[in-house]
């Protein structure tokens, strides 16, 4: 297992390599300079392109693209993401700050997203056929195919602004206080909504492959409650798929946080990039995507482990 495992581990390295070279390279060549962002707009005109070769020296921007590139894989290797152009912080005590934040909201939504989609996708596919299959599979439908930030929207114009239930936007502060989880409970329902959706379609496919198997029917024989059934042999033969799919679904919520923090004015990861990207601020933009690209590199590789442990099938190679 421990072999597999460092394997696994090696392998990644190229990808999230991969990714922070690309978004370096990417950055650096999408239009917009960061410098005359930096320029105060009072400057005099003679005195411009002086302010903009300090600050290009300050930076380290006036060195050749693969000398800033090679700086950046050594600042990189030795856990040092620079600072901020547009703020002038670290971007490393900026991301401990944030990253709470983001995990705060995408673990209750991750969580939120399994027990939902579970759920809907067992209930689709024990009752199938009936009215409460149908109205499960629309909800899916629906969670897949509505846009994050419209559903965010709409939720606020609904229980925030004509029925005011629940804050529009912001950070109330810890989950576990009152306002800390009044804040949460609109972006968590947003972020939860489409994984859900995926991951009750296939939950009820996976399960409508088993359910009229004859150890299944056995089992119905022998009667042991259909509650015992479903869940001790239709569920847990379909754990393989839904165990692959917890693994997208964590990839997808990872991902929905840039837009929904966006728009909910969460001061986590995802709003960080966004913010970095409007400013051309190269160093919180690599920082950022290196640490979105391990977090889905481990979370992959959480997946084949847990895979490996339920599934006797698999073996490690």
């Amino acid at each position: 297992m421990w072999s597999y495992f460092l394997r696994r581990l090696l392998l990644s390295v190229p990808t999230v390599l991969g990714a922070v070279t690309l978004v370096f390279f990417v950055m650096r060549v999408v239009p917009g300079d960061p410098v005359a962002l930096l320029i105060p707009p009072d400057t005099p005109g003679p005195s411009t392109a002086a302010v903009a070769a300090r600050i290009r020296h300050e930076f380290g921007f006036d060195r050749p693209l693969y000398e800033q590139y090679a700086v950046y894989l050594r600042q990189m290797a030795s856990g040092d993401f620079g600072r901020s152009i547009r703020q002038n912080t670290l971007v490393s005590a900026d991301l401990g700050f944030r990253v709470p934040n983001t995990l705060e909201l995408g673990i209750p939504a991750f969580v939120l997203s399994v027990v939902l989609g579970i759920v809907l996708g067992t209930v689709s596919a024990v009752r199938r056929g009936t009215w409460m299959d149908g109205a499960a599979m629309a909800s899916a439908l629906f969670g897949v195919s509505v846009p994050d930030f419209w559903l965010a929207l709409m939720l606020i114009l609904a229980l925030a602004l004509w029925v005011p239930l629940l804050p529009p936007s912001g950070w109330g502060g810890p989950a576990y206080t009152g306002a800390g989880l009044r804040h949460l409970i609109l972006p968590a329902v947003v972020l939860a909504f489409g994984s859900a959706g995926a991951l009750a379609r296939y939950t009820r496919s996976s399960m409508l492959e088993v359910i009229n198997h004859d150890y299944v029917r056995t089992a119905r024989a022998k009667g042991l409650r259909e509650s015992a059934v479903i869940l001790r042999h239709v569920l847990r033969t379909s754990l393989p798929t839904i165990i692959t799919l917890l693994g997208l679904g964590f990839g997808r919520v990872l991902g929905g946080t840039v837009i929904v923090e966006t728009v909910f004015g969460w001061p986590g990861v995802g709003r960080y990039l966004v913010s970095g990207i409007n400013g051309r601020d190269y160093p919180v933009v690599q920082a950022t995507v290196l640490l979105v690209a391990v977090s889905f590199v481990m979370a992959n590789l959480l997946t084949d482990l847990t895979l490996a442990y339920v599934d006797p099938r698999i073996k490690y190679q």
